[in-house]
């Protein structure tokens, strides 16, 4: 009897990497992954070094690849995107994270395939609406992103659900909204990268480390406020949805509490054994009128969809992240 496959699209980069290490892991799944490696110096590759894979397809050949395999594919677990919320081609992000986003959807839903995929805290813009996940077309159409990534991330959440109430959804289709997600496997994200792997170096030789300064009052400096999420948590969660096949709709995914830069570059020095040694600096003009000084996920309806698992502490999260990865010569999960 063929083994049931899920295939993971992004699966060579951070978050999507995660997830294929926790599916591979169980033994349950054969596990593919669709991504472009690019150079051998940026080193994606080493993402996925440490698993078993069944396949690994290249973006162009992965609509071919899924018809030759749909009587193996099990779910589609659609990581695959353009993350930079600095990138200015707008329309090479609206090709890569609508119309793909779009047309995964319909192939699942088409041959009844389970679909689960990334859209963003960026879609709730500067949080004057708040961080409520309610997925409804009202509550969906009110929210007004900051940048052209939070916008195509939620047009495609807002297509999911009006095509969900038209009745043409996949047999499970469930978005989550990633919040600030840290952790193993970022090396090759340059500038996108978490503060705690930006400062790692540096809070390693006990050196100081440079924050951006507020340019809001009210918040200060180091004190702008995000949902921290450990990339494994975030894993953890797709697995969950996994073994859970009932579960539909858009959902937050974050901690549920905000904590400030300061203490994210704080938790990295206790973890290096370092005193915290920090300074701040002026934010680039052309970040400040997109930047948002405050994030908290809402987790009340996932956690009312059965999700019962505690998330990982900032203090934990940091210092499994340091020690288990950072500090090692090998950092790959």
């Amino acid at each position: 009897m063929s083994r049931r496959i899920i295939l993971v699209t992004g699966g060579a980069g951070f978050i999507g990497s995660n997830i294929v290490a926790d599916l591979a892991e169980t033994g349950e799944y054969e596990v593919a992954v669709c991504d472009r490696l690019e150079t051998a110096e940026l080193a994606k590759w080493k993402n996925l070094a440490k698993h078993a894979l069944s396949d690994l397809v290249e973006p162009e050949g992965m609509f071919d690849w899924l018809a030759r395999h749909q009587n193996q594919v099990e779910a589609v677990v659609h990581m695959g995107a353009i993350s930079s919320t600095t990138e200015p081609d707008v329309d090479l992000i609206v090709r890569t994270n609508f119309g793909l986003s779009r047309d995964l959807w319909n192939w699942c839903t088409d041959h009844r395939k389970r679909l689960i995929y990334a859209s963003s805290a960026a879609t709730y813009g500067d949080g004057a609406l708040g961080f409520d996940d309610a997925d409804d077309v009202q509550s969906l159409s009110r929210l007004r992103p900051l940048n052209a990534y939070g916008w195509s991330k939620a047009l495609f959440d807002l297509y999911a659900r009006r095509e969900a109430d038209r009745g043409r959804a996949p047999v499970q289709w469930a978005g989550l909204k990633f919040f600030n997600v840290y952790g193993p496997n970022e090396h090759h994200k340059g500038s996108m990268r978490s503060v705690v792997h930006q400062i790692w170096p540096q809070a390693a030789e006990g050196k100081t480390v440079r924050l951006f300064k507020s340019h809001l009052e009210g918040y200060p400096d180091g004190g702008q406020l995000r949902d921290f999420v450990y990339v494994k948590d975030a894993a953890q969660v797709v697995d969950w949805l996994m073994e859970n096949p009932d579960v539909n709709g858009v959902y937050n995914l974050g901690t549920g509490q905000a904590r400030s830069f300061a203490d994210l570059a704080a938790a990295t020095f206790r973890a290096a054994g370092k005193a915290p040694a920090i300074e701040y600096f002026d934010m680039p003009e052309v970040l400040r009128a997109q930047y948002q000084y405050f994030t908290e996920a809402a987790m009340a309806r996932l956690r009312e969809a059965g999700y019962d698992k505690p998330f990982t502490s900032l203090e934990d999260g940091v210092a499994d992240y340091v020690k288990a990865y950072l500090s090692q010569p090998d950092p790959y999960r």
